[in-house]
């Protein structure tokens, strides 16, 4: 009789499955037409954006052959016109990029769902896995949502990227020929603007290690997780303004390349909330390795908040990321711990299986 019901358990969630399935890739296929509205949008504004600056561009031109004749007060504005259309061009671009990069996406997503379906009608129940709380694993939901949170990050960073770097590297390359064609015509002007472009050189440089330090950590790969998270916790403080501090206890443990990721990716977001929400001025960061466990947390003296209002789906609309980093532990086996009174602070505790010692 047992076998009995595990097989029917298992057929009701191949089932649910399928049917699951069939709705994502439904959604799907709504959400890749209303993109494809904007695409043709995007492409016919990108267009219309391109000829607006070729004429700008020729206009420009034409006032560098004679550029003695025209006052400063049109140089500039000028030069600016043709600024802001080079900006209202590149985002544009961007935007369009990004909206063909989410159309690739959820077509792979919709051949994806697709062919789960058409598997899980070959497969009997006796061949589905069960988790001990009764969820197949390898759901779709859990590979839908893991998707989903590649495609969040992606877009993220993507965002980072356009407002930080690339959008200053359009002002460096404005900054240079603006230079250039100020060392014919006034030299002492172009020396101080090539001191300008060289300031802004070096602000950008340091915006772009920003973003790669906060993209990936090459120390994570070269020196492990400990070093990586320590240098983290240091240069978050200097940026911050906020008293931080990080501590190992126990006897540390090897982690898995992919663990050590995970674990990284936590704390880097919990130290992100406790910067932009907790007004806090000091935060504990701890790793505590004890004996098949790691207990991972970052506790701040902060505002805090009800718990109770950030539970079930509500959570991920508080902008705490705390569903997302709830799922990157569960994914490990682990769990998250959430502590907070108004007033008296928050830790977020992250217990993690690691083997026996």
């Amino acid at each position: 009789m047992p076998r009995e019901e595990n097989e029917l358990s298992g057929a009701e969630q191949l089932q649910a499955l399928v049917q699951e399935s069939r709705k994502e890739h439904d959604q799907i296929q709504k959400d890749l037409k209303e993109i494809d509205v904007l695409i043709r949008q995007s492409t016919a504004e990108v267009e219309k954006l391109a000829q607006r600056n070729a004429q700008l561009a020729n206009r420009v031109r034409q006032m560098e052959m004679s550029l003695e004749s025209y006052p400063r007060e049109d140089i500039k504005e000028i030069y600016t016109a043709g600024h802001e259309a080079q900006m209202r061009l590149f985002m544009m671009r961007g935007q369009l990029e990004q909206l063909q990069n989410r159309q690739q996406s959820l077509e792979q997503q919709s051949k994806r769902l697709g062919r789960v379906v058409e598997l899980a009608s070959q497969i009997a129940p006796a061949d589905i896995s069960v988790r001990p709380g009764g969820a197949a694993y390898g759901s779709q939901s859990d590979v839908v949502r893991v998707i989903e949170a590649q495609e969040n990050e992606r877009q993220r960073l993507a965002r980072q990227m356009h407002d930080g770097p690339a959008q200053s590297l359009t002002n460096l390359i404005l900054q240079a020929e603006i230079c250039e064609r100020l060392f014919d015509n006034d030299p002492v002007q172009a020396r101080v603007e090539l001191g300008n472009l060289k300031n802004a050189t070096n602000a950008t440089f340091q915006k772009v290690r920003e973003f790669i330090l906060t993209l990936r950590p090459m120390m994570l790969d070269d020196l492990g997780l400990m070093p990586t998270l320590k240098q983290y916790v240091q240069d978050f403080e200097e940026k911050s303004k906020l008293s931080a501090n990080f501590t190992v206890m126990g006897r540390e443990i090897q982690l898995p390349s992919h663990t050590e990721v995970i674990v990284f990716r936590m704390i880097q977001e919990l130290l992100t909330n406790v910067q932009s929400h907790a007004h806090a001025s000091h935060v504990q960061v701890t790793l505590d390795f004890q004996d098949r466990r790691l207990l991972a947390s970052v506790e701040d003296d902060g505002s805090g908040f009800d718990v109770s209002e950030i539970q079930g789906p509500a959570q991920q609309r508080k902008g705490l990321g705390l569903a997302t980093i709830q799922e990157r532990a569960e994914m490990l086996g682990g769990a998250l711990h959430v502590e907070s009174r108004i007033g008296r602070g928050t830790k977020v505790r992250i217990e993690i299986p690691v083997g026996q010692s």
